[in-house]
């Protein structure tokens, strides 16, 4: 039997794609289709451990056990203060680092933060979790926060900032199952630059999609993600759906009819890795691919991102 770790994907000396596509060209279609929902599933023959995408720090770590707890963003935010907020970053990467540590099938190095969203309405539920409704504001303070995060070594990162939740995810009454109406010049000036200036000045690697619809449009499924977010901003990392989310386009918008289309839709769409039940995700996956809705490499594009 093969060492894993003589595999080529294995080797740090090779260009990044080669090793992704290597490791792509070695999984059969069972195992990307388990390697698509947040919990990965192992893979033993190629020294894959299973993974978790995902883990929410916000204000720190402190969820998972004893860490250190910082103010609410909205009040971190009040300090108008990128350094800071620089500082704060790197406390929490370290921390997720120590929790990844002790058990990283458990604890995985995705964060999901931080929350961008813009806070035009103080009855929204999410309020203490952003950093306020100026767009210029927001996009530097969470900057910093990523800079922190991901640590400033140019290739390796400490971890991996999630930005959320794209787009429009400021109404509180129906946030699952409602949708948002913002005209194109709003919509360019101010919902997407605080994402816009997150990517481009902070470097985020990745972004959770929202649950409300923008426009009629379930965010999981919008063009957007792949033609502004991954095409225009050049961003070179994952999208994840928040949680429940996919499933969420049948269930709550009554958007698509049935989970294998609403998950094949998700994925064309961008979303890269499924926040939602496992076992659920990998039978709509295998479906969809039986009735023809996705196809392999759809899948390859998915996990390209994410391995990558």
């Amino acid at each position: 039997m093969t060492d894993p770790s003589q595999f080529p994907f294995r080797n740090p000396d090779l260009p990044l794609e080669t090793r992704v596509n290597d490791l792509l060209a070695r999984l059969t279609l069972e195992e990307k289709i388990g390697l698509m929902p947040q919990y990965q599933d192992a893979v033993p023959r190629l020294g894959i451990a299973p993974y978790k995408h995902g883990t929410e720090a916000a204000h720190g770590v402190a969820w998972l056990g004893e860490s250190t707890t910082f103010p609410q963003p909205q009040g971190l935010a009040s300090s108008w203060d990128a350094d800071l907020l620089r500082r704060v970053g790197e406390v929490i990467g370290d921390e997720a680092r120590v929790w990844h540590r002790r058990d990283p099938a458990l604890n995985g190095l995705t964060l999901w933060a931080p929350t961008v969203d813009l806070e035009r309405d103080p009855r929204w539920g999410r309020t203490e979790e952003a950093y306020g409704e100026d767009p210029f504001l927001a996009g530097t303070l969470a900057s910093a926060l990523i800079r922190g995060i991901q640590g400033d070594h140019p290739f390796y990162l400490k971890a991996v900032a999630t930005l959320k939740h794209f787009l429009g995810n400021n109404n509180e009454t129906g946030r699952g199952d409602r949708s948002v109406s913002i005209d194109p010049r709003n919509l360019r000036e101010y919902y997407l630059k605080v994402f816009e200036k997150a990517f481009k000045e902070g470097g985020a690697l990745s972004m959770m999609t929202a649950y409300n619809a923008l426009n009629g449009v379930p965010a999981n499924l919008l063009p957007m993600i792949t033609e502004v977010v991954k095409r225009e901003w050049g961003m070179n990392g994952f999208v994840v759906s928040d949680a429940f989310d996919v499933t969420g386009t049948v269930r709550d918008h009554g958007y698509m009819q049935s989970l294998p289309a609403a998950v094949a839709a998700s994925i064309r769409a961008g979303i890269d890795s499924i926040t939602d039940d496992a076992k659920v995700v990998k039978q709509a996956i295998r479906e969809a691919l039986d009735e023809g809705l996705l196809t392999e490499n759809d899948l390859d594009v998915a996990l390209r991102a994410t391995f990558r």
